[in-house]
C-alpha cells in the first residue's frame, strides 16, 4: 500500500483491513506506517466484521435496512423519553411536596 494516502476511501480501509486479516500487518505496524490512531484501524475492522456477517446471512439486510436497525437498537438502549427519569437518576419515584398554609 502507499504509505502517503491522503483519504481513506472504503476501498484503501478495506485492503488495509484484509492485509491485517491476513496476517501481513499489524494494527500497530499499520499504526506507525500511516500515521493513524490504532482505534481507527480497529473500528474499520469491526465494521468489516459488521459486513461480513451481513454478506454471509441468507438473506442479506440491505445497507439501508442494516443501519436502521443499529439506530433503533442505539435509541432503545441509549434513549430516556422526555420527562421520564433513567434508572440511575435516582429512586425512580417522585413526590409531591404539599405546603400547610396556616
Amino acid at each position: 500500500m502507499e504509505d502517503d494516502i491522503k483519504r481513506w476511501t472504503a476501498t484503501r480501509k478495506a485492503a488495509l483491513v484484509m492485509e491485517i486479516i491476513q496476517g501481513k500487518t499489524t494494527v500497530v505496524q499499520a499504526s506507525r506506517s500511516f500515521d493513524l490512531p490504532p482505534s481507527d484501524i480497529e473500528e474499520w475492522g469491526d465494521d468489516a466484521k459488521k459486513g461480513i456477517e451481513n454478506a454471509l446471512r441468507a438473506k442479506p439486510l440491505e445497507v439501508k435496512e442494516q443501519s436502521e436497525r443499529q439506530l433503533k437498537e442505539l435509541q432503545e438502549v441509549h434513549f430516556v423519553p422526555q420527562g421520564h427519569q433513567s434508572r440511575t437518576q435516582g429512586s425512580g419515584t417522585t413526590r409531591a411536596t404539599h405546603q400547610s398554609h396556616d
